[in-house]
């Protein structure tokens, strides 16, 4: 999903590629929405009458809903209604803080509920779609929820006006109470019901921003910590039905294997088994709880045709995907006419080629959604991280038609990308199950974490090969580059809109378009099939491209005998928001003061999700030889900073998360089958091996960016060059487990 920053979008391009349009990432996913026939609706102003008729819950009688985001109760509490999903990122609280500054309301008297599936009320301004995605919440949100929070505060004051017969400048709200003249004063609760009679005002007065009180402030604690810490917070596993069932299903052992047939007879034998149905995505094994369930399962007898099985192996995928780069015919990103030309006078060269594994989400709830079929109708329970995508598909599934659809969105443990997804497979099977027992029964579908990690949907493989060439001051001169990985959007209803002249935006971006000055570009793209279905990762491209993308500018300051910083500025012209936050990030590292013995500093600069992130690693080596990130320093650049904690907890998040990848994340395939299943054998980052982390927050005025993604990408390549510095070696194969060092 390309983010290049307006002040970096390129010229036109002299060969075909995609335009400029379609390289943004906003402009690409409204396309999209509109190729899914999806429609973009702007809420505001939607007053109480936006309810009727349309399918988000009952409104309690009395209540006061100026919008579709805020009602306020007789007993003065103050719900928000939440569009987008909440998966640990923090976003719940960030939509609130907007909402209740320009409401003005008590922070203790915030209730927060999920938005139900309604496109026209609810949809994400940027996707096109109601969905959570792209670190894209509060920057769709950011005036909208303000508009939604000053129409409330207006009609309340309006209220407070008529009652008190005295004019609306002589009111002030603080802290979900109404003041007047005379020591006069109303919550919203008492004034919640003549509010509601009151005509909606069209145009409302925001918030200066230096009045704000909680929006870029710490004091305001997360809404969802308390629940989560106790153990309250409902998530799916959680759901409890009349009747509930439990289903694990036996999937296909390796991708594009198939079922010959099944045996069911021992598993119907286990105690708690009530039913075995052969579904789309494999056999269900259906009980009153999930030992029996898991008990079953193992006692199928199963007959998979494993003949159309495959990639044959990861190392058969590494050989195939470097001669295609090799070719050098792969479709066009960028092509310089003078590219060759500038190349063949090079006076040196410098050639790098660079591998990266399949990475699983892993994220700490596996998948899982309840489906209940009765009454003609369907509910779900589930993190529905898209409605849009799991709404259709799961009436798709069930055969009826949406209006009989009703989602429950709950809270999940981590997504990373995997919950969304355009199949909606795990709410999809859920519905398979329960439509194939033939009763109106709920049943919880629910995956093991093997299960999860061996499904696919994938951040894919890539394979890149890098040619600069260098003029006789060991300069750039020319820059050639080869990149070789499947698509993530092909396999998607989203192609047809997305995929340009053959090129896939997501597994270039990074690469193209650039901050750097990069002179005559020939840039590339390979988009092999296979039948491993990838699916974005935290940051998508980006993970990727900005490993090579840094490391490359780093090896090319060290040949130009140039400092890392000075180099990466001399050919960021005209980019102050990256120079600012490269710089911040190099001044609070103390990038020009001398470490011990034994220790090093890298770094990297990167743009993802309309945010900039600079990012300085400290490493050493342990006694046995193994890389140890003892610090980490990040400068970040996001606009209004709404919750700076949350920021910080983002980039803290973005730097283990991305450390985890570094040091372990691999998903190895050998006969067409992932060899990885869990934690033992897919590690994550332990706590004792997370660095101290430093974030610095640029003050800003500009709107709000993302943060869930873009703390990810400069980290491996920050750590990667300050590797370098420590021992010589460039990294050019992740992850870093595959590699033994030692000191230079």
């Amino acid at each position: 999903m390309i983010s290049l920053p307006p002040e970096a979008r390129p010229a036109e391009p002299t060969s075909p590629s995609p335009t400029a349009a379609a390289l943004t990432r906003r402009g690409f996913l409204k396309s999209a929405g509109a190729a899914a026939g999806l429609v973009i609706a702007l809420q505001l102003p939607l007053m109480r009458k936006a309810y009727a008729g349309a399918d988000v819950g009952e409104v309690p009688t009395g209540d006061f809903a100026p919008n579709a985001f805020i009602r306020i109760a007789p007993d003065n509490r103050v719900i928000f209604v939440i569009k987008h999903f909440e998966m640990g990122q923090g976003v719940t609280t960030g939509l609130a803080t907007i909402l209740a500054e320009e409401l003005d309301a008590d922070w203790s008297q915030i209730e927060t509920e999920y938005a139900p599936a309604n496109v026209k009320l609810y949809a994400n301004t940027e996707l096109g779609a109601q969905g959570t995605g792209g670190s894209t919440s509060m920057a769709n949100s950011w005036m909208q929820m303000r508009r939604a929070g000053a129409t409330g505060r207006a009609m309340l004051v309006a209220a407070a006006a008529q009652r008190w017969q005295v004019p609306a400048a002589k009111i002030t709200v603080r802290s979900g109470v109404v003041h007047g003249p005379g020591g006069r004063h109303a919550t919203f609760g008492e004034l919640a019901e003549a509010a509601a009679q009151l005509p909606v005002p069209v145009d409302v007065t925001l918030k200066n921003p230096k009045d704000f009180v909680l929006v870029g402030k710490t004091s305001v604690r997360r809404l969802d910590s308390a629940a989560k810490s106790t153990g309250t917070e409902t998530y799916t596993i959680d759901v409890k039905l009349p009747g509930l069932l439990t289903a694990v299903i036996a999937q296909p052992p390796a991708f594009g294997a198939t079922l010959r047939h099944f045996d069911a007879t021992a598993a119907k034998k286990v105690a708690g088994v009530t039913d075995v149905v052969e579904v789309a995505e494999g056999v269900a094994v259906v009980a009153t709880g999930m030992w029996a369930a898991l008990q079953g399962r193992r006692a199928l007898k199963l007959d998979w045709n494993l003949d159309a099985a495959g990639p044959a192996s990861s190392a058969a995928l590494y050989d195939h995907y470097r001669a295609l780069a090799a070719k050098g015919d792969g479709a066009p990103v960028q092509i310089d006419p003078q590219h060759k030309t500038a190349m063949a006078s090079a006076a040196s060269t410098l050639e790098a080629s660079y591998e990266f594994p399949y990475l699983a989400h892993a994220a700490m709830e596996p998948m899982n959604c309840v489906a209940w079929l009765h009454d003609g109708m369907l509910e779900t329970w589930g993190a529905h991280q898209f409605p849009t995508f799991d709404h259709a598909n799961a009436a798709k599934a069930a055969g009826l038609t949406p209006d009989k659809v009703k989602l429950h969105t709950l809270m999940s443990g981590g997504s990373f990308g995997r919950r969304a997804n355009n199949w909606s497979d795990f709410t999809v099977a859920a519905v398979n199950v329960a439509k194939a027992i033939g009763r109106p029964v709920p049943v919880r579908v629910q995956w093991t974490r093997e299960d999860d990690m061996r499904a696919g949907l994938y951040r894919p493989l890539y394979v890149h090969q890098v040619k600069v060439g260098l003029d006789a001051k060991q300069r750039p001169a020319a820059w050639q580059h080869a990149v070789v990985g499947q698509s993530i959007m092909a396999p998607t209803a989203m192609a047809a809109a997305l995929i340009k002249n053959g090129v896939d935006s997501t597994s270039v971006e990074g690469v193209w378009p650039t901050p750097y000055t990069l002179p005559a570009p020939e840039i590339t793209l390979h988009s092999p099939s296979q039948a491993v279905r990838p699916l974005w990762w935290r940051s998508v491209g980006n993970t990727h491209t900005a490993y090579v993308m840094e490391t490359m500018m780093d090896e090319l300051a060290e040949r130009a005998g140039a400092d890392p910083v000075a180099f990466r500025l001399a050919h960021l012209q005209d980019q102050p928001r990256f120079a600012g936050v490269l710089k911040l990030a190099a001044e609070k590292a103390g990038w020009e003061t001398p470490l011990p013995k034994g220790k090093a500093r890298g770094i990297a600069v990167h743009y993802s999700f309309e945010t900039y992130v600079a990012q300085v690693a400290e490493v050493s080596l342990t006694a046995d030889g193994q890389p140890k990130v003892e610090r980490v320093v990040v400068a970040v650049d996001c606009g209004t900073a709404i919750n700076p904690d949350q920021i910080v907890a983002q980039m803290e998040g973005g730097v283990g998360f991305a450390l985890a990848a570094l040091f372990y994340g691999e998903i190895d395939i050998e006969n067409g089958r992932p060899r990885q299943g869990n934690y033992n054998d897919y590690r994550v980052l332990r706590m004792n091996e997370m660095p101290r982390v430093e974030v610095h927050i640029m003050p800003s005025g500009e709107a709000p960016t993302g943060v869930g993604e873009p703390g990810v990408p400069p980290t491996a390549p920050a750590v990667a060059n300050a590797l370098a510095r420590l021992t010589g070696q460039r990294i050019r194969r992740l992850p870093l487990s595959r590699t033994s060092f030692k000191t230079a």
